[in-house]
């Protein structure tokens, strides 16, 4: 079994004026946010054995605001260009060609995340199957499990164990 984690970027301030989108920062309470997020999935036990992550500057400050509240010693980790500015395809496509892991956290963007969330599982948790029907906000995070490989994920093939939200 193995275990894909989609993460969205937590909440983001609007890019300043001379700022690329590519640029823009975390607000205090996506910060905040990202704490609690680590700080949750380390008392869960959700703990990845590797971390893709677009490069883009808020993907990262999320990234580097869970890992501070999840991780004693942080796993391997990538910044994957076609994180930032694609498509869901591309998504799927970056979990597959991964080194193999048997829980990788992405750290990306919308629409993507939401897009995944809904395409990948085919059952899951009521609860959760609920949250993700009403949105992916920034910072919530859906944990998805698959019977084999991430790389040969396809959708409607995993379960849903679990989608949490920076308010919960």
């Amino acid at each position: 079994m193995s275990r894909l984690f989609l993460l969205r970027h937590a909440k983001a301030g609007w890019a300043a004026p001379g700022t690329s989108d590519f640029d823009r920062t975390l607000t205090q309470s996506g910060q905040s946010d990202a704490k609690a997020l680590g700080t949750r999935m380390r008392s869960t036990g959700l703990i990845p054995d590797l971390i893709l992550c677009s490069p883009a500057r808020r993907a990262v400050e999320t990234l580097e605001f869970v890992a501070s509240t999840l991780f004693d010693s942080p796993p391997k980790t990538e910044l994957v260009p076609e994180l930032y500015n694609s498509d869901a395809t591309d998504y799927l496509h970056a979990v597959r060609e991964a080194p193999m892991a048997e829980t990788l956290l992405l750290v990306g963007h919308n629409p993507m995340m939401e897009d995944l969330a809904f395409e990948l599982p085919s059952a899951g948790d009521q609860q959760a199957m609920r949250g993700t029907a009403s949105g992916f906000p920034t910072c919530g995070l859906a944990v998805i499990s698959f019977p084999g490989p991430l790389a040969n994920i396809r959708r409607n093939g995993g379960r849903l164990e679990a989608f949490l939200k920076p308010d919960l």
